[in-house]
């Protein structure tokens, strides 16, 4: 028989005699029992794509994690979308900017810019596209599929009301279709008179066919970003990798992947300039977050799950499992910028910052001046 937890910490809380959910108590420990340094009333800042809905469609699904699930996803959403081989998310086009990550399978993304450029591209795990605000793009599932997820730049973002090519046919009069395209009303006898938003279609030829059965277009490659075959910098206890403005030029979100061994922690931090959004792909982390006044909060995450930090708040991501911790961050900002409580210290007058602290050594003595994204357990 499995012994459940209580909330206990020597004279401080009390056995739960009420009902129980384990499965969730299990995944959460950190909430059922808080450490000690938890206080006040931070909100919360974690919720699971596993309680997100999950829309079916033709032969795929989509969920997604915005500021109705999830009140704090103030300045960034997340969308979680699967295409096995051949099924297509139909062309469409959104008010906010999509930055993607492919998790699984290989995708064909295709796009069309304002300056009339096309971009037909394949692309495999762990690489990126962005499609800017406003440019008519869409995704298909190659040969094995694909699974990604996508982020927007606006936390009350919903998939569900997208600008979709099937419902601007659907919603236009025929004589005003007839009159821009230069052909009989008839022509559109067979536009489907709803939305089909994911739907099956055979696999895609080869990019090569495709692109030359489009002729003597311009294309271009400047929206998708090969990030799977860009080194990450090691660090002991893990590894890191940063996407922003700088390597991928067209991009208004900035990323940090980290890669976390256990016991390895991603320092305490923060980022002085934008909302950051969480998606856990591996392992088993935990966070606590700290905010004025004597604010913080510990969470614990599972694979699929979404976390979010506010600009400014000071926070760690450790690995508390016995496996890797792969984590995927994405910043409302094109350029990356965080602020390392180890490196402040270290560039502040030893005097200061033994008054402050009523320490020293041999703390004072192991600040660092230098970057160390990641430190070992």
């Amino acid at each position: 028989m499995t012994i459940l937890k209580q909330p206990i910490v020597g004279t401080m809380g009390a056995d739960i005699v009420g009902p129980r959910n384990p499965q969730v108590e299990a995944q959460n420990p950190d909430i059922l029992i808080p450490p000690l340094t938890d206080h006040g009333g931070i909100p919360n800042l974690k919720f699971p794509f596993a309680m997100a809905h999950n829309r079916l469609e033709d032969g795929g699904w989509a969920r997604e994690v915005t500021q109705r699930e999830l009140g704090t996803l103030k300045e960034l959403a997340m969308v979680n979308m699967r295409l096995p081989p051949g099924v297509v998310r139909e062309l469409h086009w959104h008010k906010e900017a999509e930055w993607a990550y492919v998790l699984n399978g290989r995708v064909r993304f295709y796009l069309v810019d304002d300056q009339r450029q096309t971009l037909v591209e394949d692309l495999g795990p762990g690489d990126l596209w962005l499609a800017p605000a406003g440019f008519p793009h869409a995704i298909q599932g190659l040969e094995e599929g694909t699974e990604f997820v996508l982020v927007f730049n606006d936390g009350n973002f919903s998939e569900n009301q997208t600008l979709l090519v099937t419902e601007l046919f659907a919603h236009t009069p025929r004589d005003v279709l007839a009159k821009n395209f230069g052909v009989p009303v008839e022509a559109f006898d067979g536009i489907p008179a709803h939305e089909k938003y994911i739907f099956r279609q055979p696999v895609p030829p080869p990019l090569e066919d495709v692109r030359k059965a489009l002729g003597a277009v311009t294309f271009t490659d400047r929206y998708v970003f090969r990030a799977s075959q860009i080194a990450a910098t090691p660090f002991p206890g893990g590894a890191t990798k940063v996407v922003d403005s700088k390597s991928f030029a067209v991009t208004n979100l900035a990323a940090l992947f980290i890669d976390l061994e256990p016991g390895g922690m991603r320092e305490i931090h923060w980022h002085p300039d934008a909302d950051e959004i969480q998606y856990y792909i591996s392992g088993k982390a935990r966070m606590t977050v700290f905010d004025a006044v004597a604010n913080a909060r510990t969470f614990d995450f599972v694979p699929g799950d979404v976390g979010y930090v506010p600009k400014t708040l000071a926070h760690y991501i450790e690995n508390i499992g016995d496996e890797p911790v792969r984590v995927l961050n994405v910043f409302h900002t094109g350029e990356y910028k965080d602020v390392s409580l180890n490196n402040w210290l270290a560039l502040t007058p030893r005097h200061l910052v033994e008054g402050h602290l009523d320490v020293g050594d041999p703390l004072l003595s192991s600040l660092r001046a230098t970057r160390q994204a990641v430190v070992k357990g």
